[in-house]
């Protein structure tokens, strides 16, 4: 099956998906819970489904699947099966997280739920280092020096990183669906995954655009950097994810200085709000115009990362 047409498939595999999930959603009352402390925008955003990754990654797993099938067990790439791990198993671990908090709400607990960011955390490095072995191992098939063993961490580093990111910059409708399409267009005719998974973010975009039917949660925030990591790293780019990335870049650092300046000065801020889009929300731009520049600003940034250092794709 061609590139473009796992695009469509993907499309139309997640607009059904996403859209039986919604109304399942909706009846069972499996809302978003929005931090009060956030922009006050966002109150009325209490209640809009969630967990609608998963049902984007259960499309891009049923598409996959078919093209696996049609075209054999010795077509499929290792690059595939690994790139395609990584994403099912980061996506459980959101989902999980996101299952909690919603479990949280419809049983009235008093603490919002969730995983424990140390469980977390801990979950994310385990899958990351499962991937960065078989990176490593897939770059050095015969090999076992230092190379191997930083390649093996430094990938793993990149994975845990890049999922996180891409949760920070999930919380504009449409934020971090449009940018991680605009970041892994350039991989889209070297790997199927990237392919379906590009057509199962725009079906996904049909209900996830201002004003959102419905949220992708940690499930498909993770789903969705685990794509971006995997796909950069087992195609020998990963140098370019942080240029083409840099809307999930600004976004974690935002994070972290913002936390690191409010323990250094006892309550100082450097920005108004983190992750940085909402710090853009309260300075006056509309959810629209914040998502619409970032998208700008990742086009501009993916463009100059291939452009610049790109190696033939």
């Amino acid at each position: 099956m061609s590139h473009l047409l796992n695009v469509v498939w993907g499309a139309l595999a997640a607009w059904f998906f996403v859209g039986l999930f919604l109304g399942i959603a909706r009846r069972r009352g499996w809302g978003q819970t929005v931090r009060k402390d956030g922009p006050q925008t966002h109150l009325v955003k209490q209640g809009t489904p969630t967990m609608g990754g998963a049902p984007f990654v259960v499309a891009l797993l049923f598409v996959w699947i078919f093209n696996y099938l049609q075209s054999g067990i010795g077509v499929v790439k290792p690059q595939e099966v690994v790139l395609i791990l990584s994403i099912v198993l980061m996506g459980i671990i959101g989902l999980i997280d996101d299952y909690m908090i919603v479990r949280a709400k419809l049983t009235g607990a008093a603490e919002r739920g969730g995983l424990m960011a140390r469980y977390k955390i801990a979950l994310q490095i385990t899958v990351g280092l499962a991937f960065g072995i078989a990176a490593a191992r897939l770059a050095h098939p015969t090999t076992v020096d230092w190379v191997f063993w930083w390649d093996l961490i430094f990938n793993t580093f990149v994975m845990v990183g890049a999922v996180n990111a891409f949760n920070f910059t999930d919380g504009v409708d449409g934020l971090c669906a449009g940018v991680t399409l605009i970041i892994i267009l350039p991989l889209l005719g070297a790997s199927p995954v990237v392919a379906i998974m590009a057509g199962c973010i725009i079906g996904y975009l049909w209900y996830n655009w201002k004003p959102a039917s419905i949220f992708m949660g940690d499930v498909g925030s993770h789903a969705l950097g685990a794509l971006a990591a995997g796909a950069y790293v087992l195609y020998d780019h990963t140098w370019l994810l942080p240029i083409a990335g840099i809307v999930p870049v600004m976004e974690i650092l935002s994070v972290s200085l913002q936390v690191a300046y409010f323990r250094q000065t006892g309550g100082k801020r450097i920005f108004k709000m983190t992750p940085i889009h909402h710090h853009f929300e309260l300075s006056g731009w509309q959810e629209g115009k914040v998502a619409g520049r970032f998208f700008a600003i990742t086009a501009v940034f993916t463009a100059l990362a291939w452009g610049l250092f790109g190696k033939g794709q």
